[in-house]
C-alpha cells in the first residue's frame, strides 16, 4: 500500500475526532480506538475496540498517530465540490437578484455575461422628469462599433449629486454590439450591466456632406488627435450651476457637431458650481463651472479628421448664456485648438504641408491660448488646387485688446474717433501657410512692386505670377506708364473668395477716376487675368522648344509672387529650380526687362548657407539665374510685410546698365514717383508705404546676406578680400555691400564684366 500525503493524513486524523466522540470517556467508561482492518473484499474498515485513555486529545494523538483511520476519496472530493460550487452559485445570481430589484426583468446570461435588453441606463437621485438628465442617441446614419464601458464612484462630501447616462440605441437597426457598464457609486459594493446594443448599418462609398462622422475614419485608430480648449467669461450663474441644463447643452452640442456621445458623468459640487466629463466614441468632452464668477472652462478631444474649429460658433451659442441685468457684460470666449499625437511615421504618406493646422495657422493662429487673444474665423474653405482661410486677430504683442473694445465705443474717446488703429487684423492662409494681412498689405505689395517698376525707364507690360489676392495687381495697374498688366493664376477660386472676403486687397477706388480705371482693380481696362498654369505658359510661350504659333510679345517686369522657396511641396521645387522654365523667364523679358522674386523669410544671425540649409531652392535659383543669363541679381528685405519675420525680394536685370537707375538718390526717386503714380481724387499719392527713402533702404542688401553667403562650402575670395570684385557670378552681397567705397558706375563696370 503506497504512504498517503502528510496533508491527507492529518485531515484524516482530525476528522476521525469530529465523527467519533469519546461517548464512553464523558459517561465514565472506557473505549478503544477504531483500529483499521482488511475485510474479505481488500478494503479498508473500522474497527472499534476498548481505550483506557482519559482525555479526547489523549484519544485524538493516539488516532492521529496510529494513521489507521481515513476517508474514502469520493468523500474527500465530494466536499471540495461543495465548498467550490457554492461560492460560484452566489456569485452567479447575485447580480440577477439585484437587477431583479433594480427593476429589470428580462436579463439573460450569454456566453457567460449577463445581457440586458437595449435601454437608458440611467444612475441618478430621485427626481422629476423635468428634472432628469437628457440621454444622448445615436445620430441617424451614424455606425457606432463596440464598447465596454467601466466606471467607479468615490463617495466625497464635495458632491451633492452624482449622475451617469449611457447613449440609447433603441432606435437603431439591430446588429449584435455589446457594451459593459460597471459602476461603483460604494467601494463595498457593485451594479454591473451588460446591454445588446443594435447599431445603424452603413454603406461605404455614399456621398455625404463633410461632418464630423468618423465612423469609418481611419484616422480614428491612429494615436493623434485634435484638441479644442475653450473658457467663457460672463456666463449665467443660475445656467453654470444647472446641472440638468448643462447637460442638455453638452448633448446638443456633440450631436449638432456629429459625434457620438457614449455616456457622461456629472456632479453638483459643494456648495456650488458642475463638473461633467463625457466619453465619445471619438475620445472625450469635459467643463467646469465657477457660477459666482461666470465663467466656464471646457475642452473637446476627437480622434479622426472631423473639424472642431467650425464648431465654436455653436460652443458660444450653447454655453455662452449671457447673465440678466442692465450691467451685465456679453459673453466672451477664449479658446485654442492643437494637434495632439504622432502623424509622420503612423499615417500613410502624411504630408504636413497640406494640413494647414500642422503649418502657420496652427503655430500662430489657432495655437496660442492667450487671455488677449482675439481670433474670429471668418472663412475656411477648399478650392480645386488648396485650402483657404481667413481670420480677424489680435496679436496681444501687438495691439492692446481693451483698447480695441474701446474703439468700438462711441463715447468721443481717440480710439473710438480711430479705429483703424486698433482694429482686427485680417489674415490669408492658403494650405495653412500665412500669405498675406491687413496690416502688412501695403508694406509687402509694395515692396515686391514699386522698387522694380521705379526702376525700369518705362514699364508697359508687366506679368505676375500668382498673386490670387488681387493686391500685386492693384500696385502695378497705379503706375500710369503701364498698358497691360496680365495675371497668371492657376486658381480662379481665390480671386473669387478674395473678392468677398478681402475686399480691400482689390480695391483700387482711389485710382477709379482715371479714365479706363474701375473701383474693382479686375474691371481695370488694362488687367488681363489668365487662370491657367504659369509654367506652362511661360515654356509653351518662350522656352527654345515653344509653340510655333506662340505670338506674345516680352514684357518689361515680371513679378513671381507665389509659393515660397521653402515650402515642402512638389511644385515650389519646380517653380525655383526647373531649368526650363527659369530660362523661359529670361526670354520672356525684354532686353531691359526685370524679373521680381519673392524669396521667403530673411536670413538670421544664425544660419547656414542657403545651399546647407533650409533655403536650398533660393540657392539653386540664384545659381540658374545666373546660368541663363541675368547680369545683375540684387536682393532685399522688407521687415513690415506682416509675416512675423523680415521678407526677401530678389530682382534680376537682364541687362546690368538698367541697374544704375537702382542706385539713384532719394530725391531721384520721389521726382519720378510723383510723375510716374497715379493720385488720388485729392492728388495726392495713392501710395500708403512705399517712397524714396524706403527705396534707398533697399539699395544694399542685409548684413546677414553678406554672412551666409560666406558660409558657403567654396568661399567666395572677397569675403577675405573686399577689395577683390568677382565677375563669376551675377550675385555678390559682399561687392554691393562695400561697393560704396567706389564710384557706382565703377563698381557697375566691373559687375558687367
Amino acid at each position: 500500500m503506497c504512504r498517503r500525503p502528510s496533508f491527507i493524513r492529518r485531515f484524516s486524523a482530525r476528522a476521525a475526532v469530529a465523527m467519533w466522540p469519546n461517548k464512553q470517556h464523558l459517561s465514565g467508561s472506557s473505549s478503544t480506538p477504531p483500529q483499521r482492518s482488511s475485510s474479505a473484499s481488500g478494503s479498508n474498515v473500522l474497527d472499534y475496540g476498548t481505550s483506557t485513555s482519559s482525555s479526547a486529545s489523549d484519544h485524538a494523538n493516539e488516532i492521529y498517530a496510529s494513521e489507521k483511520i481515513h476517508l474514502p476519496a469520493k468523500t474527500l472530493f465530494g466536499i471540495l465540490a461543495l465548498f467550490t460550487t457554492i461560492p460560484f452559485l452566489i456569485g452567479y445570481f447575485s447580480p440577477l437578484l439585484v437587477l431583479h430589484g433594480l427593476g429589470v426583468k428580462q436579463a439573460i446570461v450569454h456566453q457567460g455575461r449577463i445581457m440586458l435588453p437595449p435601454q437608458e441606463v440611467v444612475m441618478e437621485p430621485e427626481a422629476s422628469n423635468e428634472e432628469r438628465l437628457p440621454i444622448p442617441s445615436v445620430s441617424e446614419g451614424k455606425h457606432v462599433p463596440l464598447t465596454l464601458y467601466t466606471s467607479k464612484m468615490f463617495p466625497s462630501a464635495g458632491s451633492a449629486t452624482s449622475n451617469t447616462v449611457q447613449i440609447d440605441r433603441s432606435s437603431t437597426t439591430s446588429v449584435f454590439q455589446l457594451e459593459s457598464k460597471v459602476s461603483d457609486s460604494n467601494p463595498q459594493s457593485q451594479n454591473i450591466s451588460y446591454q445588446q446594443q443594435p447599431v445603424e448599418s452603413f454603406e461605404i462609398g455614399e456621398e455625404e456632406e463633410e461632418s464630423n462622422d468618423n465612423s469609418h475614419d481611419s484616422d480614428l485608430h491612429l494615436p493623434a488627435g485634435q484638441h479644442l480648449l475653450v473658457d467663457i467669461k460672463n456666463v449665467d450663474s443660475e445656467f453654470l450651476n444647472s446641472e440638468q441644463r448643462l447637460a442638455t447643452a453638452m448633448v446638443e452640442l456633440i450631436t449638432e457637431s456629429q459625434l457620438t456621445l457614449l455616456s457622461y458623468h456629472c456632479h453638483s459640487l459643494v456648495p456650488i458650481g458642475v463638473s461633467c466629463a463625457g466619453v465619445l466614441l471619438e475620445s472625450h468632452v469635459a467643463f467646469h463651472t465657477w457660477p459666482l464668477q461666470g465663467v466656464i472652462v471646457m475642452d473637446l478631444f476627437t480622434c479622426g479628421s472631423g473639424k472642431l474649429i467650425p464648431i465654436l460658433p455653436l460652443i458660444e451659442k450653447v454655453f455662452g448664456v449671457p447673465a440678466e441685468g442692465e450691467d451685465s457684460e456679453d459673453p466672451i470666449m477664449l479658446w485654442s485648438h492643437k494637434l495632439r499625437g504622432f502623424r509622420e511615421g503612423f499615417v500613410p504618406e502624411y504630408d504636413p504641408t497640406r494640413n494647414p493646422l500642422d503649418s502657420d495657422t496652427g503655430r500662430f493662429i489657432t495655437g496660442r491660448h492667450h487671455q488677449d487673444n482675439v481670433r474670429v474665423p471668418i472663412l475656411s474653405a477648399s478650392t480645386d488646387f488648396q485650402t483657404v482661410d481667413v481670420y480677424d486677430l489680435i496679436d496681444p504683442a501687438t495691439r492692446n485688446v481693451q483698447k480695441f473694445h474701446k474703439s468700438l465705443e462711441d463715447d468721443g474717446s481717440y480710439e473710438s474717433l480711430h479705429p483703424e488703429h486698433f482694429g482686427l487684423n485680417r489674415v490669408l492662409l492658403l494650405d495653412g501657410v500665412i500669405q498675406s494681412t491687413l496690416f502688412g498689405d501695403a508694406p509687402y505689395h509694395e515692396s515686391i512692386v514699386h522698387p522694380a517698376m521705379i526702376t525700369h525707364s518705362n514699364p508697359k507690360r508687366v506679368a505676375i505670377i500668382g498673386g490670387g489676392e488681387g493686391a500685386t495687381l492693384r500696385e502695378i495697374l497705379k503706375h500710369s506708364t503701364v498698358e497691360k498688366a496680365v495675371m497668371i493664376e492657376i486658381d480662379e477660386g481665390v480671386v473669387s473668395l478674395s473678392k468677398d472676403y478681402l475686399p480691400k486687397w482689390q480695391d483700387c477706388s482711389s485710382i477709379a477716376h482715371h479714365e479706363g480705371r474701375d473701383a474693382w482693380c479686375f474691371n481695370d481696362t488694362r488687367a488681363d487675368a489668365r487662370f491657367v498654369d504659369a509654367m506652362a505658359y511661360f515654356t509653351d510661350n518662350f522656352s527654345p522648344n515653344k509653340d510655333d504659333d506662340s505670338n506674345e510679345a516680352p514684357y518689361d517686369v515680371i513679378v513671381m509672387d507665389c509659393l515660397d522657396p521653402n515650402d515642402k511641396v512638389e511644385f515650389a521645387e519646380f517653380l525655383y529650380t526647373s531649368d526650363t522654365y527659369i530660362q523661359s523667364l529670361h526670354n520672356a523679358l525684354a532686353d531691359d526687362g526685370i524679373l521680381v522674386v519673392q524669396v521667403g523669410q530673411s536670413p538670421r544671425a544664425k544660419q547656414a548657407a542657403d545651399e546647407t540649409g533650409g533655403f536650398v531652392n533660393r540657392s539653386e535659383m540664384m545659381k540658374k539665374l545666373n546660368q541663363y543669363g541675368f547680369k545683375s541679381i540684387h536682393i532685399y528685405d522688407e521687415s513690415h510685410s506682416g509675416f512675423f519675420n523680415p521678407w526677401t525680394t530678389l530682382l534680376a536685370f537682364k541687362d546690368a546698365a538698367t541697374r544704375e537707375r537702382w542706385y539713384r538718390s532719394t530725391a531721384e526717386i520721389e521726382l519720378d514717383l510723383s510723375r510716374r503714380i497715379l493720385p488720388t481724387k485729392e492728388g495726392k499719392s495713392s501710395l500708403r508705404y512705399f517712397d524714396g527713402a524706403t527705396m534707398k533702404s533697399y539699395q544694399r542688401p542685409g548684413k546677414f546676406f553678406e554672412t551666409i553667403y560666406c558660409l558657403q562650402e567654396e568661399q567666395p575670395r572677397e569675403c577675405n578680400d573686399k577689395s577683390y570684385v568677382s565677375t563669376s557670378s551675377a550675385y555678390n552681397p559682399v561687392f554691393e555691400r562695400h561697393a560704396i567705397h567706389k564710384p557706382i558706375k565703377s563698381a557697375l563696370a566691373h559687375s558687367s564684366a
